[in-house]
């Protein structure tokens, strides 16, 4: 099981939201390039989030995420405000290696279809939850999707995995929600799926790789405040 590292972007710094709320931010670092060089080597993926993107709906902080791409090299995933074919390529276009859709996935399957298809293995969607009810439009709204069944229906298509993310663990340090994240990597069998959402410790990523099918988690604020180091964990079984 791989870790990934994540900036999430807010005015052009990298922030942890805590439970996915605008009004409760946490600023680590001023330069998110220089955080993403001091990564590179360390971990195979980064994990970059346009916070400010994915409220408007479209790319916001482009200059920011050409710095981070050029800082950390091959590897880098983005996602915020996809909802066009045109927000897609454009993130393309900056270097990104793969674009992460979330609210495209409940509100345009069409789109996550049509990239995946142009895009073999570029594509991830972000199933992002609260008590397994997919949220959209930055986690701002519910929909009535339930997370399993969105990830089950998207699964055939050539994707470059699926992120699960308990909002209500997101930024906390609590602990990923292991029983969530397996069921729907069980659902969808051939498909690497990454959890996010309350990893704090090894402990947690530990329980994670434990479980045996998933291929990834996602990790913010506990290495930022160091309690996770990507010297330990970049890889664990």
């Amino acid at each position: 099981m791989i870790v990934v590292p994540a900036i999430d972007l807010l005015d052009g710094k990298a922030v942890r939201l805590h439970q996915g709320r605008y009004d409760a931010v946490t600023v680590y670092d001023d330069d998110p390039p220089a955080r993403a060089r001091a990564w590179r080597g360390l971990a195979e993926r980064l994990h970059v989030v346009d916070l400010e993107g994915a409220r408007a709906g479209r790319v916001v902080q482009a200059d920011v995420v050409r710095a981070i791409v050029a800082a950390f090299g091959p590897g880098v995933q983005v996602g915020g405000g996809v909802r066009t074919a045109e927000a897609a390529e454009e993130y393309l276009a900056l270097g990104a290696e793969r674009v992460v859709l979330g609210t495209a996935a409940v509100r345009d399957r069409a789109l996550v279809e049509r990239l995946a298809r142009a895009h073999p293995g570029r594509v991830v969607v972000a199933v992002d939850a609260r008590d397994g009810v997919v949220a959209v439009e930055g986690w701002t709204e519910a929909s009535t999707t339930r997370a399993v069944d969105l990830a089950r229906a998207l699964a055939p298509l050539p994707l470059g995995g699926i992120l699960y993310t308990d909002i209500a663990r997101d930024g906390t340090r609590s602990g990923p929600n292991v029983d969530a994240t397996a069921e729907l990597a069980r659902a969808c069998p051939g498909t690497a799926v990454l959890a996010s959402g309350g990893v704090g410790s090894l402990e947690d990523l530990r329980a994670l790789a434990a479980v045996g099918v998933i291929a990834g988690a996602i990790v913010g604020r506990a290495l930022y405040e160091g309690s996770v180091r990507l010297e330990d964990a970049s890889y664990l079984r």
